[in-house]
C-alpha cells in the first residue's frame, strides 16, 4: 500500500527542463505538488528526483522470467514500465499465452503494457504451437483495454505489398487507436516511406545510423536497442542530439544474469557518459516512451501517478529507492515486490532422438563422381541478429558429410517440439565449441529447439535434455558434464524466483563458454538461429531458410 509522504529532492522537470530543488509531496499514490524551494541550481547535498525509466521494447519472455518476478528485479534499476511484447509465448500458447501474460503481471505493482502480437506464426516456413489471427487481435483488444498496442510488424515484405491478413491486423489498430510497433531490418528510402505510410509508428531494428535516418525522415520512432543479444547503442547513440525527441531506449531481449546486473539505467548512464546532454537522455529513458504508447505512468508532475525513482546523482544513476503509485518497490538494490505464486502452463509434446538423427549424406552425385560436396554455412556474429553465408569444401566420411571444429563449422539443428518430426540439420560457423553441444527450447519466434553442437551424439543427448525437462537449456560437454536450467512455463520461462534463475542461467552460461564459444551470450544468439526474418541466412524446423530469397536452399549441394 502506498503512504502519504513528502521528499526534498532536486526535481528533474522534463517538461520545464529543469533541474533545481524542490519538495515532492505524495498523497493516495499520487503527486500532490512539486513545490520549488526557490534555489535555480541544483544542491550538491540533495539527491535527485526523476520519472521512472521505460523500456520501450522487451520480450519479457527472453529474460526467463514470470512477468512478475522480471518486474522484481527491473524496479531495482529504477525500471517502472515495459512496452512488452508478448509474441514468443503467443507462439507456443496463442490468445491464451497473452492473457497468463496479463494475468500473472497483474499481480504486481508494476506497469506493464503488453501488445497484441501481430505475426503469430511469424512465417509460414515454420511450425508454432499456435496462431493469433485478425478476429483474435480484435478479441484482444474488445476483452483486454489494459493491451496497449498492435506489437512489432514484423512481415514487412506483407505490409509493402498491401496484404489483405496484414493490412486488417494494422486497420484494427488504428480503429481501436492502438499504435502499430514495426520490424524491418534493413528497410530504406521509398521501401521505408511505404512502411511507415501504411501506419507503422516505431522501429527497433537499426543497425545503422543511416538507417535510422531514412526511418525518422518518413516519421517513424526510433528505438536504440541494447541487449542480451542485439546491441546498436554505439551506431546510434549520436542520432539523440538532433532527434531526442522521437528515440527511445529498448532492451528487446535481456536474459537473467544481465537483468541482474542493471536495464535502461545502463543506457542512460553510457550516454551521458559520452557528453549527451543529461535532460535529453531521460526524454528518452522517460518521457518519451509514456506519450507515444499513452503509458498510465507518471511524469514527475502534480495530478500524475507517483511513479518516479531517486537516485544519487545524474552521472552514475545508482537508484536509491524506485516508487510505483507512492508505494515503494526498491529500495538500494532490492526489491520490495513480494514474489507470487506461478502457475505452469506447458504444451510441449517430446518425441526421443537418436545420434543418427542428425546425421546428414552427401549427394548421391557427389558420392558417385568422389567430388567434394559444398555445404551452406551460416556465419553469425556477437551482438547482431542478423547472419551471413559461405558455402565451403564439406569435410566428409563414410558419405556422411560431418561438423569441421577445426574450422568452428558445427551442425546446427531444429527440432519441432510440437509434434514428433525429423530434426532440420544445416552447418553454423561463429559459437567456437571445441566439444559437446548446446540447446534451447527457446527458439525465436516459433520456439522449437535450437541446438548448435560438435558432433551427433553430443546434439542428441543436449536435445534430449531440454525434451526430458518439457523446455530449458542445456549444455553437455565432455566426461559427461551435463546442465541443464528447466523452463517449465510454456517452454520458455522459469517458475522459480529471479535471483535464482539467474544463477542457474550463469552456470549454464559459464559451461557453454567452457565449451569454447567467445559469444558473450551463446544462448540468446542460438535462439535467433530460428528467426527467419532477419537475414540472410537461418534453419526452421522445416530446413534451411535463404531469408533474403525467402526460400528454402539444400545445406549440402
Amino acid at each position: 500500500m502506498s503512504a502519504d509522504f513528502s521528499l526534498l529532492a532536486n526535481v528533474v522537470d522534463l517538461f520545464a527542463n529543469t533541474i533545481r530543488p524542490a519538495t515532492v509531496r505524495v498523497a493516495a499514490g499520487r503527486i500532490a505538488a512539486v513545490e520549488p524551494t526557490g534555489a535555480t541550481e541544483p544542491d550538491a547535498t540533495l539527491p535527485y528526483a526523476l520519472p521512472g525509466f521505460v523500456d520501450a521494447h522487451v520480450h519479457v519472455e527472453s529474460s526467463l522470467l514470470v512477468p512478475s518476478e522480471f518486474a522484481r528485479l527491473a524496479v531495482t534499476h529504477g525500471t517502472v514500465a515495459t512496452v512488452s511484447d508478448p509474441h514468443e509465448i503467443g507462439n507456443v500458447l496463442g490468445v491464451a499465452g497473452v492473457q497468463y501474460m496479463l494475468q500473472n503481471g497483474a499481480q504486481v505493482p508494476f506497469k506493464f503494457c503488453f501488445g497484441a502480437p501481430s505475426c503469430v506464426p511469424a512465417t509460414p516456413f515454420e511450425t508454432a504451437g499456435a496462431e493469433i489471427t485478425a478476429a483474435d487481435i480484435e478479441l484482444l483488444f474488445k476483452e483486454h483495454p489494459e493491451i496497449g498496442y498492435l506489437a512489432e510488424m514484423m512481415n514487412w515484405p506483407g505490409v509493402l505489398s498491401r496484404d489483405a491478413g496484414v493490412m486488417e491486423k494494422i486497420r484494427l489498430a488504428q480503429q481501436y487507436g492502438r499504435p502499430v510497433d514495426g520490424h524491418a531490418p534493413g528497410l530504406r528510402g521509398e521501401d521505408a516511406r511505404r512502411y511507415a505510410g501504411a501506419g507503422i509508428s516505431t522501429d527497433h531494428e537499426c543497425f545503422t545510423a543511416e538507417e535510422a535516418l531514412d526511418k525518422l525522415a518518413v516519421g517513424m520512432k526510433i528505438l536504440i536497442r541494447e541487449g542480451s543479444a542485439a546491441r546498436n547503442f554505439e551506431a546510434l547513440i549520436d542520432l539523440l542530439p538532433e532527434h531526442y525527441e522521437n528515440l527511445m531506449f529498448c532492451s528487446d531481449d535481456k536474459h537473467p544474469d544481465t537483468l541482474v546486473l542493471g536495464h535502461i539505467n545502463q543506457l542512460v548512464q553510457r550516454a551521458v557518459a559520452r557528453g549527451q546532454d543529461v535532460l535529453q537522455v531521460l526524454h528518452v529513458a522517460c518521457r518519451n516512451p509514456v506519450e507515444h504508447y499513452r503509458l498510465p505512468v507518471g511524469l514527475l508532475r502534480a495530478g500524475d501517478a507517483a511513479d518516479f525513482i531517486v537516485v544519487d546523482d545524474l552521472i552514475d544513476f545508482r537508484v536509491r529507492q524506485t516508487y510505483l503509485d507512492g508505494q515503494l518497490v526498491a529500495e538500494n538494490g532490492q526489491t520490495r515486490i513480494p514474489a507470487v505464486p506461478v502457475a505452469v502452463v506447458n504444451n510441449f509434446v517430446a518425441s526421443t532422438v537418436h545420434a543418427a538423427d542428425f546425421e546428414l549424406k552427401a549427394p548421391e552425385k557427389t558420392l558417385a563422381s568422389n567430388e567434394q560436396p559444398t555445404i551452406r554455412v551460416i556465419e553469425c556474429f556477437d551482438g547482431q541478429l542478423i547472419t551471413a553465408r559461405h558455402d565451403v569444401p564439406a569435410r566428409t566420411e563414410n558419405g556422411l558429410v560431418l561438423p569441421d571444429v577445426t574450422r568452428d563449422i558445427l551442425k546446427l539443428s531444429v527440432v519441432n517440439r510440437y509434434q514428433p518430426a525429423a530434426p532440420a540439420v544445416a552447418f553454423i560457423q561463429g559459437f567456437g565449441l571445441k566439444h559437446g553441444a548446446l540447446a534451447s527450447s527457446v527458439g525465436h519466434d516459433s520456439h522449437n529447439i535450437t541446438a548448435v553442437g560438435c558432433d551427433d551424439e553430443s546434439l542428441a543427448r543436449a536435445v534430449s535434455l531440454v525434451m526430458e525437462a518439457r523446455g530449458g537449456l542445456a549444455a553437455v560437454g565432455p566426461d559427461g558434464q551435463e546442465l541443464i536450467l528447466p523452463l517449465p512455463v510454456a517452454g520458455l520461462m522459469s517458475d522459480r524466483e529471479g535471483y535464482h534463475v539467474a544463477e542457474a542461467y550463469a552456470a549454464v552460461d559459464a559451461l557453454a563458454k567452457q565449451l569454447g564459444s567467445p559469444l558473450q551470450a551463446p544462448f540468446m544468439t542460438l535462439s535467433f538461429m530460428a528467426l527467419l526474418v532477419i537475414p540472410s541466412l537461418k534453419l526452421s524446423d522445416k530446413g534451411l531458410f535463404d531469408g533474403e530469397a525467402f526460400r528454402f536452399v539444400e545445406a549440402v549441394v
